[in-house]
């Protein structure tokens, strides 16, 4: 079979899916990929006459159904072409099943999906290599926000920031789950979108220094705000190499990521990740590093002004520490600090405190 990378662009209303989508096509043929986009499966049932603001109970759910049935049938016979193709193949489908979930009771979406003889967890974690979350313009860059580019857009500000958290909150749980920052300048998402498909594609991406600061919560953390429990654990390795294990659960759902940092010789160091299930995780754990502690640690993850943050709150091998990391700001960009963060030091750089460091059983910090 070909090698076929299946991924999702998704994110809340007015985010930069259509711009992205272009951009994705000129990127990846350039670079010898065959690249199919499924389109947005909801867009073309309204566009057909569905109502998914209807009264009708009947109506929205056998609408809601066929949604997920001709997402479901679309995506399958787009990768059996795939399987036809000699060259790679990135398909990239413009929101995938779970989307749907966002726009629907939890109840009623387990009863579509069983009846689509499915589930949630076979579509979030199974169906698709990776997600990525695009931030809605309503939330951190309103001047953007319009809906005159999408006639079946009709939602406020401040119902488009609640969507983008519901979609958000419905694909957590992704091994894979990658969220775009809005940024100053639109060009900035738009290459982190390239960077974190290429780095899916184990095409080895340049690390960039994520903004990290030690900091205390002095308030409390904001709605919809979503905690894992992570344990990472390093294995032996060729030197200027890092592996690394990583098992995050999120409501009692486990994922396995893989990833390995190496350094060229020009001192650049490069990073590639990818999915591993219950039994490579577990058979891998016999590599473990004997000079370095298992990393126990509480994640809470949130946007906050359009920006991306992970608070992780240490439990082992440090129990006083918590770190707050920005993720995807380019350059000189302002860091938008949640007013119920207290920010104690700037650690961007200070290699001593990098996971890799922290994990080690004689360690100065």
């Amino acid at each position: 079979m070909n090698n076929i990378t299946k991924i999702v662009l998704t994110g809340g209303p007015c985010a930069g899916k259509t711009t992205a989508l272009v951009k994705i096509t000129e990127h990846f043929t350039g670079l010898g990929y065959k690249v199919f986009t499924i389109p947005e499966m909801p867009t073309l049932m309204s566009q057909a006459g569905m109502n998914y603001l209807t009264k009708n109970e009947d109506f929205f759910y056998e609408g809601e159904k066929a949604t997920l049935q001709l997402q479901l049938d679309i995506e399958d016979k787009f990768t059996r072409m795939a399987e036809t193709i000699s060259r790679p193949v990135l398909i990239v489908c413009d929101r995938g099943a779970m989307d749907i979930s966002a726009y629907m009771n939890p109840g009623l979406w387990a009863k579509i999906t069983a009846e689509c003889g499915t589930s949630s967890s076979e579509l979030r974690e199974k169906r698709y290599d990776a997600v990525l979350h695009l931030v809605s313009a309503a939330d951190g860059a309103e001047q953007f926000y319009t809906t005159a580019n999408n006639s079946e857009r009709t939602e406020g500000i401040q119902l488009a920031r609640e969507i983008d958290k519901k979609v958000i909150n419905a694909w957590t749980g992704h091994p894979l789950l990658k969220v775009i920052n809005n940024h100053e300048n639109f060009d900035n998402k738009i290459f982190r979108v390239i960077k974190e498909i290429s780095s899916i594609l184990g095409l080895p991406q340049p690390i960039v220094d994520e903004h990290r600061y030690i900091v205390n919560l002095v308030g409390n953390l904001p709605e919809g705000c979503m905690t894992s429990q992570i344990t990472q654990t390093y294995l032996v390795s060729e030197p200027g190499s890092q592996i690394r294990l990583r098992r995050r659960v999120d409501n009692g759902k486990i994922a396995n990521t893989l990833t390995v940092k190496k350094l060229l010789k020009n001192n650049e160091m490069v990073e590639t990740d990818r999915t591993i299930n219950n039994n490579l995780y577990e058979s891998m754990l016999q590599q473990a590093d004997p000079y370095r502690n298992k990393i126990y640690k509480e994640r809470h993850s949130f946007i906050y002004h359009g920006q991306y943050f992970e608070l992780d709150n240490y439990h082992k091998p440090v129990n006083d520490l918590m770190i707050l990391e920005t993720k995807g700001i380019i350059g000189k960009e302002n860091v938008k600090f949640p007013d119920f963060i207290k920010v104690i030091k700037d650690i961007t750089g200070i290699k001593t405190y990098d996971n890799y460091n922290i994990a080690l059983k004689e360690r100065q910090i």
